[in-house]
C-alpha cells in the first residue's frame, strides 16, 4: 500500500444562508453544557460514490450550499461561546476544508491504519481547547479519493451538544442536501437551558473536577475491536442473571470490556489499593417524564457511575452487568427530576463533591468511560446512499481518558468498540486470549468499487 497522504487544497468559512441571524437572542447553555469540556469529537463518513454519473464538482457545491442552509436552522453552530454562559455572533461561520487523498478508498479501507483517520478531520481529536471564545462549534473536511470516493470528516464541539444533537444536525444537513425538507429536524434551543439552567457563578472547582474526569496525562492508544453477532449473543447469555434476565447488547459488552480492562490494569498496578470507576453516558431525554424529543439540543446526558475494587478476585460478567444496569436505572423517574431547575444544582454539587473526594485521594481511581453511538450515524445519506463505513478517530492527544465508543459495523452484523486506553494496558488486552475469543482486532474493510 502506498503511503497515504491527505493534502489540503482549500480552506474557507461557510456562513448561514440567512442574513437575519444577528437579530436573534443569544443561545443559552445548560448547566450540563457548562461543565462539559471544550473539546472536539470526530466522525468520518466514507462514501464509495459508485454512481459514475455523479459530477464531483456539483456534489461539492451542493454539499456546501446545503450546509449553509442547514446552518440557518441550527444557527448557534455558526456562533461563538461567551463566558461559558451563552453563544452569540451567529454570523461567524464554520471552517470548511477540502482535501485530496492520493489513493483509492478501497485500498485505504482494506489496509486502514487507525492513526491515519486523523488526516480526514479538520480539528484535533479530544484535546483541551484553551481559547474557548474563538473556537468554532463545528468544522468539516471534504476528502476526495483518487477513485472519486468521498470521506466527510466532521469535528463537533462537545460543549454545544451530545451525539443526539450532532446526529440531528447531520441528518438535517443530509435531508437538505437531497431536497427532503420534511426530514429536517427543527431544533428546540430552549428546553435544555430551561430545565437545567446555567449558573452565572458556577464554582471553578466543578469545572476542574470534570476536567479530571475527562483528561489525564498518559500514553493513550486507540484500537478498533469488532464483536460479531455470534460473539455478542454468547456474551449476552453469559451476562444473564436473576436480576438482569435479558441484558442488552451494550450492557453485555460494557461488562465484558470493563472486566478485561480491570484485569489488564491490575496486572500493571499490582499491589495498589486502586478503584476502577466505570462511567456510562446516559441520555436524559428518554429518562424524563414526559420524555424530551431528540430535537432538544445540548448535552442532555449525565454519567452513571459504578466503582469496583481492583484487588477483588473472580468478578463474574453477570455481576458487573448487574451493577451497570442498576447505575443506569438510577436515572429513571425521581432522580432525573432531581437534576432539574434551581434545586438541581444541589444534586449536581453532591455528585461533584464525591468526584472531588475520589480525585483528591492519594491513590486516584482508574476511570473507564463508555458511550454508545448505535443508531445515530450509520444512515446519513447525502444522495449517494448510506455511508459504507463510519470511522471515529485515530491518535488522541497526550491528555485524555480511557474511553470506549460503540458503533455499528458497516454490514449490520455486529458492533465496533473503539477502545482508547493506556498503551501498556492495551498491550495486555491485545494478548488476552479470552478477550480475543470474542473481539476481532481491527479487521480489514473490503469493498468492490
Amino acid at each position: 500500500m502506498v503511503k497515504v497522504e491527505v493534502s489540503i487544497i482549500s480552506k474557507e468559512t461557510i456562513k448561514p444562508s440567512s442574513p437575519a441571524l444577528h437579530h436573534l437572542k443569544p443561545y443559552k447553555l445548560s448547566v450540563f453544557d457548562q461543565v462539559t469540556p471544550t473539546t472536539y469529537v470526530p466522525t468520518i463518513f466514507f462514501y464509495p460514490m459508485t454512481d459514475l454519473n455523479l459530477n464531483t464538482s456539483q456534489v461539492i457545491a451542493q454539499l456546501k450550499k446545503s450546509f449553509s442552509e442547514t446552518l440557518s436552522i441550527f444557527y448557534p453552530l455558526s456562533g461563538r461561546i461567551k463566558d461559558n454562559l451563552f453563544i452569540h455572533e451567529f454570523d461567524m461561520g464554520v471552517p470548511y476544508l477540502e482535501a485530496r487523498v492520493n489513493c483509492c478508498m478501497s485500498e485505504f479501507l482494506k489496509h486502514q491504519e487507525i492513526e491515519l483517520l486523523n488526516l480526514f478531520i479538520p480539528c484535533n481529536v479530544f484535546c483541551k481547547e484553551s481559547d474557548t471564545t474563538t473556537v468554532a462549534l463545528i468544522a468539516f473536511q471534504l476528502n476526495i479519493f483518487v477513485c472519486g470516493g468521498i470521506a466527510v470528516g466532521v469535528s463537533f464541539l462537545h460543549k454545544f451538544g451530545d451525539a443526539v444533537t450532532t446526529s440531528a444536525f447531520l441528518h438535517s444537513w443530509a435531508a437538505t442536501c437531497i431536497g427532503s425538507p420534511e426530514k429536517v429536524t427543527h431544533p428546540n434551543f430552549t428546553e435544555g437551558s430551561s430545565m437545567f439552567p446555567p449558573r452565572d457563578s458556577l464554582p471553578q472547582k466543578y469545572l476542574a473536577t470534570m476536567e479530571s474526569l475527562w483528561f489525564k496525562e498518559g500514553a493513550y492508544v486507540t484500537r478498533r475491536f469488532v464483536f460479531d453477532n455470534k460473539a455478542i449473543a454468547t456474551l449476552r447469555a453469559k451476562a444473564k442473571s436473576e436480576r438482569v434476565p435479558k441484558p442488552t447488547r451494550i450492557e453485555a459488552l460494557i461488562g465484558f470490556i470493563w472486566k478485561h480492562y480491570m484485569e489488564a490494569s491490575k496486572a500493571i498496578k499490582s499491589g495498589s489499593k486502586r478503584t476502577s470507576m466505570l462511567v456510562q453516558a446516559v441520555n436524559l431525554r428518554t429518562r424524563m417524564k414526559p420524555h424530551l424529543s431528540d430535537s432538544s439540543t445540548g448535552n442532555l446526558f449525565w454519567w452513571a457511575t459504578v466503582a469496583a475494587d481492583l484487588a477483588m478476585e473472580g468478578r463474574e460478567l453477570h455481576e458487573l452487568v448487574d451493577q451497570v444496569r442498576k447505575a443506569i436505572a438510577g436515572f429513571d423517574g425521581d432522580c432525573t427530576k432531581g437534576l432539574q431547575g434551581d434545586e438541581g444544582l444541589s444534586t449536581i454539587s453532591d455528585y461533584f463533591d464525591q468526584l472531588e473526594d475520589m480525585f483528591s485521594a492519594e491513590i486516584k481511581p482508574d476511570v473507564c468511560a463508555f458511550t454508545s453511538w448505535l443508531r445515530f450515524y450509520n444512515d446519513i445519506d447525502f444522495g449517494w446512499g448510506k455511508p459504507f463505513w463510519v470511522g471515529i478517530m485515530g491518535k488522541v492527544g497526550p491528555t485524555f481518558r480511557n474511553l470506549i465508543i460503540f458503533n455499528e459495523t458497516p454490514w449490520g452484523v455486529g458492533i465496533e468498540a473503539w477502545v482508547t486506553i493506556d498503551e501498556k494496558e492495551l498491550a495486555i488486552l491485545e494478548n488476552d486470549l479470552e478477550f480475543l475469543t470474542f473481539a476481532s482486532p481491527n479487521p480489514s474493510i473490503s469493498i468492490s468499487l
